[in-house]
């Protein structure tokens, strides 16, 4: 198997050390008790202890000296492997976030004093509306189409941030806010406190009730809207984005969403992600959940070899 330089420090960057421990049989199981946010204390077996950290990114074994990226660890638990084998165990996780959010997510529905739930900041902003910071931002530097802000708005999408960032609606099956994505000229982040589920648009207008047969997934909701632009908001679809990497509510989400599609004609999971090797991977993770729902899919990578669809909207290529 010949991989580069540039996938192989993708795949330091984007396979999380934890998230391999739980995976690898017989898995390794977080002590939450001695755990905190940045060391992670994951056991298997008598005396087997494996320290992550660096966000995943770095690993110890508590009880020896090793230690090291993602590519170490998997040496370390696994030296039979060959190093393509090492490769493509790594690229099945790609993307994939571990169980331990749902500990931390408990954590933070204890908010700490001063910090306002993030469905509370949501509730307080504004409606974007032409002319204000993050409107300009969307359709000036963004390139997005007016209808399809107004769109957004209408559907509740996308609200007014502060310090010109707009922020990005991600919502659960019933359709409670459970967090936001922000993006601004000069920031990206996400609410904190929040949880990541999807960010929903729908093609259809925002007072109807449709049962969508199509389900496009983008990394970001920029490039949903982008897509939804070049489309021109398809009556049968819903743009979603994952904003990141995919945890195990986004997952969750998704797999609920290809259950409501699964028997219907035509119904199909399009897979718009970024032109790159985070993206293909992304990609055939979103192959798979398709798979396993009996729900057809389809790769459709940004066109005119560029990165992302809003790299195309700002080209002027989708149109």
């Amino acid at each position: 198997m010949r991989v580069s330089e540039a996938e192989l420090e993708q795949l330091r960057q984007a396979a999380n050390c934890a998230v391999l421990l739980e995976r690898l049989p017989p898995p390794w199981r977080l002590d939450k008790a001695e755990s905190s946010r940045d060391s992670l204390k994951y056991r298997r077996g008598k005396g087997e202890v494996i320290i992550v950290n660096h966000g995943g990114r770095g690993w110890w074994d508590a009880g020896g000296t090793a230690k090291g990226d993602v590519f170490g660890l998997v040496r370390h638990l696994r030296p039979d492997l060959r190093f393509g084998q090492a490769c493509r165990l790594l690229q099945r996780i790609v993307g994939l976030e571990p169980a331990f959010p749902a500990w931390h997510r408990e954590k933070a529905r204890q908010p700490a004093e001063g910090l306002v739930p993030a469905s509370v900041r949501w509730s307080r902003a504004r409606p974007i509306r032409s002319g204000t910071h993050a409107w300009r931002y969307l359709a000036g530097e963004r390139r997005l189409p007016a209808a399809v802000l107004r769109a957004a708005a209408a559907a509740d999408a996308v609200r007014e941030g502060g310090y010109g960032t707009a922020w990005f609606a991600h919502r659960d099956a019933t359709g409670a806010l459970t967090g936001f994505d922000m993006r601004g000229p000069d920031y990206r982040g996400f609410a904190k406190g929040g949880d990541k589920t999807l960010f929903r648009f729908p093609g259809w207008p925002a007072h109807r009730a449709v049962r969508p047969r199509r389900l496009v997934v983008t990394e970001a909701p920029i490039d949903a809207l982008s897509l939804a632009a070049i489309e021109r908001r398809r009556g049968d679809t819903l743009y979603v984005a994952t904003s990141g990497g995919m945890g195990p509510g986004t997952l969750l989400a998704l797999d609920r969403l290809l259950a409501g599609m699964a028997g219907l004609a035509g119904a199909v999971l399009v897979a718009a992600t970024d032109s790159d090797p985070a993206g293909e991977r992304y990609a055939a993770l979103l192959a798979e959940r398709a798979v396993a729902a009996g729900v057809a899919h389809e790769r459709l990578p940004p066109t005119g070899g560029l990165n992302d669809w809003n790299d195309v909207v700002r080209r002027g290529r989708g149109a």
